[in-house]
């Protein structure tokens, strides 16, 4: 049966069945409402199966693509990476890196070496100073001791 004919019969249906007083509403008899449902699902063309499954299978190609394009995207960036690391820049950027650190410990050596010798020489300038200090003491308190009593 054609689409169109089911259609066509559903709206005389509709409009040869009884109304209900004071509304809008009609009073249909459901099996024919339901057959001519069934007619018209079984009228549509394959064309709309089809169309959906397609519609399916595109959305769940493009997920897929998408979820390859990033997989693809990461390994290319990992290589680069690799690349990079592997690459002469790299390795001459590492001597000199080297080269800047060992310099950098030895300067660190000096300074520090400096700052001992420094604290050193303050050191004995003090012991210097406390020992004549106490040799003046010393002096004194013997003259304290050897002084008449008054």
């Amino acid at each position: 049966m054609d689409l169109f004919n089911v259609i066509n019969e559903m709206e005389e249906l509709i409009e040869s069945s009884p109304k209900v007083p004071m509304t809008k509403r009609v009073l249909v008899d459901e099996d024919r409402l339901l057959d001519y449902l069934d007619q018209i699902r079984a009228s549509l063309p394959e064309e709309l199966r089809q169309a959906k499954w397609v519609l399916q299978e595109r959305d769940k190609v493009i997920t897929d693509s998408k979820r390859e394009a990033v997989r693809i995207i990461e390994d290319a960036q990992m290589q680069l990476e690799k690349k990079a690391v592997d690459s002469e820049v790299t390795r001459k950027a590492q001597e000199i890196g080297e080269e800047i650190r060992q310099r950098s410990e030895e300067v660190a050596r000096q300074i520090k070496q400096g700052a001992i010798d420094y604290a050193d020489e303050i050191l004995a300038e003090l012991e210097e100073s406390i020992n004549s200090i106490l040799v003046q003491v010393q002096v004194n308190r013997s003259e304290l001791k050897g002084s008449p009593k008054e």
